[in-house]
This record gives structure tokens, sequence and C-alpha cells, in this order.
């Protein structure tokens, strides 16, 4: 799904390209719609799509870490500093299942939910069309909680451990204004986690580069 999120911001990029320097002068710095002072929140549907690469465990060669993708609604809100600048912070959890293949294990380790609050800065373009483009950049950390582990890997009791991650997040989306208030928005987020996993009370351990792209469509509202 990274291939998504490249294939969307190539796009933006393109399209910012076509316009000759005046014309991008103003798709930087013209009206986007927004004041300084305005928040905009949004109330969406997402999809939390794991890409799960250098995923290993120690000692085991060939055994790899996978997460399974998550659905769940996120609610954001944005702060305006200006026109074209605004500040946002995401809420939203995804619960997930986490599974063991390869070097002679298969199988579920676990489940676990997990809370990635964001705070990303966003870029508002000059408002093209019905259409309100933006671009951010932030940091996501992502907490893990309600872990339950499986017996189905070994078939004995386990124990399933994820450290929380950190890391940089890439967004870009746009607004189209329905009505009065009322928007609709589409948003990719590109977040790059690594984690670390713990199975059998510690005795294994692996790393995961879960870094999941998060597809959303929502409703949004300015006040």
């Amino acid at each position: 799904m990274k291939s998504t999120f490249r294939m969307v911001a190539a796009a933006a990029l393109m399209a910012a390209t076509a316009y000759t320097p005046a014309l991008a002068q103003n798709l930087l710095t013209g009206p986007t719609g927004y004041q300084a002072g305005d928040i905009l929140a949004h109330l969406s549907v997402i999809g939390v799509i794991p890409e799960n690469f250098d995923s290993h465990l120690t000692g085991i060669p060939g055994a790899k870490i996978h997460a399974s993708v998550g659905v769940s609604p996120e609610l954001d809100a944005s702060y305006f500093l200006t026109p074209n600048l605004s500040l946002q912070l995401i809420a939203a959890t995804t619960r997930h299942t986490i599974t063991v293949n390869g070097g002679g294990l298969h199988g579920t380790a676990g489940s676990a939910w997990v809370l990635p609050p964001t705070l990303t800065a966003q870029w508002h373009f000059a408002q093209v069309g019905v259409v309100r483009p933006y671009v951010g950049v932030g940091v996501t950390v992502a907490f893990f909680y309600g872990v339950s582990p499986s017996r189905q890997l070994l078939g004995v009791d386990d124990k399933l451990g994820l450290r929380t991650a950190v890391g940089p997040t890439l967004d870009v989306g746009f607004d189209v204004p329905v009505s009065g208030n009322w928007s609709m928005n589409v948003d990719v987020k590109q977040m790059f986690l690594p984690t670390a996993a713990r199975v059998l009370h510690g005795a294994v351990r692996g790393s995961t580069l879960l870094d999941p792209t998060v597809v959303g469509v929502g409703v949004g509202y300015k006040f």
C-alpha cells in the first residue's frame, strides 16, 4: 500500500508542477476557504494496512511476524494557525491479529489493539474547483494495549508483548465542500513505525517495520 501513497503524492506533485510560476504561487498561498482560528473536524472510516517490512524473529531463520489489516472509525480535529497552515490531531484505535510464519512456526501469536495518536502539520493549497487539497508531515506514537496471546502457535501457554513505536508520518488528502460548513474528506497517511515483539514469555524476540498505510474517507464540519 505504500505504492498507493506514492501514486497519490505523485499525482499531487504533477498537478502542482503543471502550473505556471504565477499560478503555482497562487496554489501555494491563494484562498483556501479557511481562516486563522477555524477548527475543522472529520469523522471517518479508516483502513490501517501494515506493511510488515524487515520482519524477523531472532534465532529462528525464516520466521516472520505479520500484523493484519484493521478497520475502525477515526475522529480528527485541525486548528488553523493561518489560512494555509493547520495542526491536526487524530484519535482512532484498531485491532490487529499477530501471526508468525516460517522457520517451522505457523500460527497466531495473539491479537492486540493499537492506539496511534498522530500530530500533523498540514499545508492547505488554494481551492482548485471544488477541491481543497493539502499535504502534511508529523509524528505518530503507537501504543499497544489489550494484548491477548494465543495457544495456537505452539499449543502451550504463551505471552505476547509489543513495544510502543514512534515514527514520522506523511499525509496527503483533500476536502470537498458540500453544503454550508459540511464537507467530504479523503485522506492517506503513511506511517513509519518500527516495533519489537516478544513471544513465549520473552524467550523469542523479533522486530518488524509495521509502516502502516492509513486510508480514510469521511465527513467534515468547520466550526
